[in-house]
């Protein structure tokens, strides 16, 4: 039996918080002639504060009634005006905020040794960040979930700006704009909502029913927002250039937990909110999906930067998220919901990756490698498993998501699901075609036999991620068992609303 702890969701999401103004308050007490001191006391201090970040998310994941479609952990405090502090987890939006306190201290481990400058202010920022990107999955009022949503581009912001690569100034900005201004659309349509609804409750809102002639009008404004953060193709130019500047940690952040900001919108609001609009535009919104699924793969395969051809493969395996949602059925949703959490292990995975390489010779050129197998075999083994899964190998989490989405969109349109496992082939090929060059033929390089294998650190930092990948791939039955009952629920107002 797991004692109940008070204020349990407030405590997951604002744990990061209280570790970052501790390290301030450190900071502020310390010497400034103690600056090595002051930094190893960060980087300690953000490891742990992750790690019981993390525990507490499992106490969550622990305590929830999996056969409770509902809302969980609840609690709901009149702020001002029709707007209320509101928090609380169901099926869907739990397993989000599992995944950034699982990748959160990976992060700061694999920032252990690379982060060189300003490291307290780094692990200020990426505790911030978890914070932030928990705050908008238990956010249950709509300005609360505004106010986490678009406060998490500022710690991104610095974080890419900062300690990013030699370009990092332009991909910053090009992520702050992008982003920013999709959201100012959404805000609008917020407060008209509120001012018809009376309300910015979520789970009332869900239920509320706008006009139908409204609503194709508010669905544009939250896909403004949403489809840029996913990122959607053609909104989706600015993630490749974060990806490569980003330093890795933030490559990890970015992928793994930032772009599911933009597929969790379109369930918690998109579908339920605006039903009519949302079948509506479902034709559009399926061809988006094939398009960027199959033209990223393509671009992705001619890319020559490591980290930007997996940003490519990224925005691809987001186009079966979009897929599935729009198919707007209990498969496709709940495969969406799948693929998300997959990806997110997968592709943090992969960044963490290719920042093993990039570590040791700071270059991410594809053609500066060959032979890897040879010199790093344990390495080899670990891109290999992680490639694998990208591609949807069965037996791994990336087939699940992949299958479970192509179903569910089969059944909404046989020629959608047809395009999209083009691009699964698609994906096979720039992936083997990326490992093929990295690991095999002879070393023609010879800085390569400069450093070893991988260290204990990195093999700390990858196991959990095997462990994950291949757990949810042989028992997939952990994230439907926990999502099944609330999917089953929007889907079933969605189509009652539809006459699905």
């Amino acid at each position: 039996m797991i004692p109940a702890i008070p204020n349990l969701l407030s405590l997951t999401t604002f744990f990061p918080l209280f570790g970052a103004v501790v390290i301030m308050i450190l900071r502020a007490m310390a010497r400034k002639d103690d600056e090595a001191v002051i930094a190893k006391n960060a980087k300690w201090i953000s490891l742990w504060t992750t790690l019981i970040t993390l525990a507490l998310s499992i106490v969550l994941v622990a305590g929830f009634n999996r056969s409770n479609p509902g809302y969980q952990f609840e609690e709901h405090y009149q702020w001002f005006g029709p707007i209320s502090y509101h928090m609380g987890v169901d099926g869907i939006s739990i397993l989000f905020v599992l995944l950034t306190a699982f990748l959160m201290p990976l992060c700061i481990l694999a920032s252990w040794d690379s982060i060189k400058e300003r490291i307290t202010e780094y692990m200020i920022a990426f505790l911030l960040l978890e914070t932030l990107v928990i705050g908008v999955f238990t956010s249950l009022d709509l300005f609360l979930f505004y106010i986490f949503f678009e406060g998490g581009l500022v710690p991104m912001f610095l974080i890419i700006g900062i300690w990013g690569g030699k370009d990092r100034i332009y991909a910053s900005y090009k992520f702050f704009l992008y982003t920013l201004l999709g959201s100012v659309l959404m805000l609008a349509a917020m407060l008209y909502m509120v001012s018809v609804a009376g309300t910015a409750d979520i789970p009332a809102l869900s239920h509320f029913a706008f006009a139908r002639e409204v609503q194709p009008f508010l669905w544009f404004a939250f896909i403004a927002s949403f489809a840029v953060k996913l990122p959607m193709w053609p909104v989706h130019t600015w993630l490749p250039d974060a990806h490569v500047q980003a330093p890795t940690a933030g490559s990890v952040m970015l992928a793994g937990i930032l772009l599911k900001l933009g597929g969790y919108g379109f369930i918690r609001f998109n579908l339920p909110m605006f039903p009519y609009a949302s079948d509506m535009f479902a034709p559009l919104m399926m061809g988006l999906s094939v398009i960027a699924i199959v033209v990223t793969s393509l671009i992705a395969f001619r890319q020559t930067d490591m980290k930007k051809l997996i940003a490519y493969s990224s925005v691809a395996h987001m186009g079966f998220v979009t897929m599935g949602v729009f198919a707007g059925n209990q498969l496709g949703v709940q495969g969406a919901v799948y693929q998300m959490i997959s990806h997110g292990v997968i592709s943090g995975a992969l960044f963490l990756c290719v920042g093993v390489v990039y570590d040791r010779w700071h270059t991410r050129e594809i053609a500066f490698y060959g032979g890897l197998t040879k010199l790093m075999p344990h390495y080899a083994f670990v891109f290999l498993l992680f490639t694998m899964a990208n591609v949807g190998l069965p037996g791994t989490s990336g087939f699940i998501g992949e299958i479970t989405t192509m179903v569910g969109s089969y059944k909404w349109g046989t020629w959608v699901a047809f395009v999209a496992a083009s691009g699964v082939i698609f994906s096979a090929i720039y992936a083997l075609t990326l490992y093929k060059r990295i690991m095999f033929g002879e070393v023609h390089n010879e800085a390569l036999k400069k450093y070893p294998d991988l260290s204990v650190r990195e093999i700390i930092i990858f196991t959990p991620l095997i462990l994950a990948t291949i757990a949810l791939g042989v028992y997939p039955a952990f994230v439907f068992d926990i999502t099944t009952a609330s999917v089953d629920t929007v889907v079933a107002t969605y189509q009652a609303v539809i006459g699905g």
